[in-house]
């Protein structure tokens, strides 16, 4: 629906914004739809209007000098503003429009879009989705109305509305609807075919989510819901939605952080947020937070895995540190050509606790030898000798810059977390709690050789200790842009002076202009790597499949926001390594204090004859899970062979559907699977056909989904998680093929 190349969007491409088949004969008779295209010829005008308003006062911002605090800090905030108002009024045309409802009093019909939009005299066009206004739109049902007589929801198809659905909330309003359906148009699309990128559902969301979706940010809200009840919809529109009306949330406050489980995963909702208007939300997974995180490969053995995943280990990263922060027991004298100074233990402490709390490690490393520096001055006898040239005697004596190495050298995070794999001594240490069989199967040959379970400690490493070459990149990065811009603005002068560019158009004019030329410049500022980004803080979080966070992870996430303020979203029977607390037990455990929780019950995606054999699997591992109940049939059943017959199935499947996606979930190496397979879904990552584990299925969805040898993925709670969420990715058919 959104992103389509188009000449002129906002332009209606005849003179009706419909484009109904035969079969629809009925919704076109003209008091059903002339309301809505005299509403759509006017949001096509206004969004002209507001595309060309919006386009130019960005051109004046964008002109303003850049200045400096706040005065910069403000003009970068409208630039993102207009810039995310640009995107889309270009992104959308018409379609902006979700659909409109019409009160009991009988006002005249509200429409309802995804961003506000005004004519020239103020008259209130299209109301923002996220308004308070417009939740009767997502939230009446015939049992509360709210006050509706009726809601029209719109289908749209290159910006033409190829169907629409009256909901009639009264028994007078059912006079003269002859657009009324026996489903909703929710219910209608949830048939469609599936692309590589999520779709857009943002003008049928039901009641149920939209109540989550607007609850408020303060605490954490744990979302739980079975396979297909909309989890993942709820978690991007909610985002969408606590930026707009939480104050607190926005750019200013430190923004959003939205963690998705797999690469796959944040790949399939990459369009959402950016369509809802909202382009400064960062998303990662747990990987993206660590420079380690990307080359870490899983941990073998589920014992180390389990002890890993202790928030308590994580702990011992403090211990570790301090470990390297000891001033020596033992005086010393330091020699300068004036006169010699004695160096006391209390004086190393004193130094030491110099150190401002919450510098990292490394940041304090600098405070501490300033601080011991200072006390050696106030120490010399020899009053007579200048403060700074004894001060550069001090800082170049070899046998003190030993000693202070010695009592709190330059750490790297790897470097400590790497000890405690390789020394058992100093994992005794700092994690006395271990016995002595725990601390042996913790050690390892390649002590740097990452796996996934060693990145909270790595990331609380990193916090704690700070990145020792950070320092020396910042100056380096200054050094770089000051040339630059030294370099950009002899550029600017020699032209200035050669006035090359005097050629009527005003350039030059432009050019002498301070603030064009402070524009220039600010290009060659340095920009902030990932790592840095994601390190926060952050106001709020959301994470989605969150039931398979260790504590551990708990900790990376609570580091990044200290407000606690978080959206969790997940499902305890899709737990692969079981999940026997309740939601509330377990996030007290790791540090939240106010917990609220919300269930969704029903499954919008996966047909009832997909649930009928899924539903026996997870109960035999988990007899007391949240299984959705269906809502809908696809009448095709499942069906089961053999995977010999895997090249004929999907041939059948491409041959028989030009759109839609079909996944192979299997456990084996696609390679051994792909001799028989067509040629158009052979390749893993091909559009039409998907090859993935069930763990990187996790949260998508699929019109096909074959399953290759169930069987083959364990037994216990993850191998039945797994063929539980194997089977519910699928929208429409279910085959089963076994050896």
């Amino acid at each position: 629906m959104g992103g389509r190349p188009h000449s002129d969007r906002g332009e209606l491409l005849t003179n009706t914004a419909f484009d109904l088949p035969d079969r629809l004969a009925a919704k076109r008779a003209p008091h059903l739809i002339d309301a809505d295209e005299a509403q759509f010829t006017a949001i096509a005008t206004s969004l002209r209007e507001a595309t060309a308003e919006a386009s130019e006062r960005l051109d004046d911002v964008r002109r303003q000098r850049g200045g400096h605090g706040q005065q910069a800090l403000d003009r970068d905030l409208e630039i993102h503003r207009l810039t995310a108002r640009l995107r889309t009024l270009r992104r959308f045309g018409i379609d902006l429009c979700l659909g409109r409802i019409i009160a009991e009093d009988g006002a005249d019909p509200v429409y309802i879009g995804r961003t506000g939009l005004t004519d020239e005299a103020g008259r209130r066009l299209l109301l923002d989705w996220r308004s308070p206004a417009a939740e009767r739109f997502f939230a009446a049902t015939h049992g509360d109305p709210m006050g509706l007589a009726s809601r029209r929801r719109y289908r749209w198809t290159n910006e033409r509305i190829t169907d629409y659905w009256d909901e009639v909330f009264t028994a007078e309003g059912l006079e003269g609807h002859a657009a009324l359906d026996d489903q909703s148009a929710f219910i209608a699309s949830l048939g469609g075919t599936r692309s590589p990128r999520m779709r857009d559902v943002l003008g049928t969301i039901q009641a149920d989510q939209n109540a989550i979706i607007r609850a408020g940010s303060r605490g954490a809200l744990v979302v739980d819901g079975g396979p297909g009840t909309g989890k993942t919809v709820v978690a991007l529109h909610r985002t969408a939605y606590l930026l707009y009306s939480d104050p607190r949330l926005g750019h200013r406050r430190g923004g959003v952080l939205f963690v998705g489980p797999h690469q796959p995963y944040l790949d399939y909702v990459a369009d959402v947020l950016p369509s809802l208007g909202e382009d400064g939300v960062q998303t990662c997974t747990l990987r993206d937070l660590v420079p380690e995180g990307a080359a870490a490969a899983e941990e073998p053995d589920a014992h180390v895995a389990v002890l890993k995943g202790s928030a308590r280990l994580v702990g011992a990263i403090e211990a570790a540190v301090r470990h390297y922060e000891r001033p020596p027991a033992k005086a010393m004298t330091v020699e300068t050509e004036w006169a010699d100074v004695r160096l006391d233990p209390s004086d190393w402490a004193e130094a030491f606790d110099a150190a401002e709390p919450g510098a990292t490690h490394n940041e304090a490393r600098g405070r501490v030898w300033d601080e011991l520096i200072a006390i050696l001055i106030d120490n010399h006898d020899e009053v007579d000798v200048p403060d700074e040239a004894l001060r550069r005697s001090l800082q170049q004596d070899p046998a003190l810059r030993t000693a202070f190495d010695r009592a709190w050298p330059l750490l790297e995070p790897t470097g400590v977390v790497g000890d405690l794999w390789s020394v058992p001594a100093y994992l005794h240490a700092c994690a006395p709690w271990l016995s002595a069989a725990e601390v042996d199967a913790l050690q390892r040959e390649d002590a740097r050789a990452w796996t996934v379970a060693d990145l909270p400690l790595l990331d609380a490493a990193r916090q704690r200790i700070g990145d020792p070459a950070a320092s020396a990149r910042q100056c380096r990065r200054e050094a770089v842009a000051a040339d630059e811009r030294e370099q950009m603005a002899a550029v600017i002068d020699n032209l200035i002076d050669a006035e090359v560019l005097d050629d009527g158009e005003g350039l030059m004019t432009m050019l002498r202009g301070e603030d064009v030329q402070h524009t220039l410049l600010e290009q060659a500022a340095p920009t902030r790597s990932d790592p840095e980004v994601l390190a926060g803080p952050f106001a709020h979080i959301v994470v989605d499949e969150a039931q398979e966070l260790t504590d551990a992870e708990w900790r990376m996430l609570l580091l990044r926001c200290p407000s606690r303020s978080f959206t969790i979203i997940g499902d305890r029977a899709q737990a692969r390594h079981g999940f026997a607390e309740s939601w509330q037990e377990r996030l007290e455990r790791v540090g939240f204090g106010d917990v609220h929780l919300a269930s969704l019950s029903i499954n919008y995606r996966t047909p009832e004859e997909v649930m009928a054999e899924a539903e026996p699997v997870i109960r035999a591992a988990l007899p007391d899970a949240n299984v959705p109940t269906s809502v809908r049939r696809s009448g095709l059943p499942v069906r089961r062979g053999s995977s010999g017959e895997l090249g004929a199935v999907l041939a059948q499947w491409l041959a028989e559907h030009d759109e839609g996606v079909a996944c192979v979930i299997t456990a084996r190496d696609s390679a051994t699977l792909t001799a028989s397979v067509p040629e158009s879904g052979r390749a893993p990552g091909s559009p039409r056909v998907r090859w993935l584990t069930p763990e990187l299925a996790k949260g998508l969805e699929f019109d096909l989904v074959v399953l290759i040898d169930p069987d083959d993925l364990g037994d216990g709670i993850e191998g039945s998680v797994d063929r539980y969420v194997a089977m519910t990715r699928a929208t429409r058919e279910l085959v089963i093929l076994s050896s």
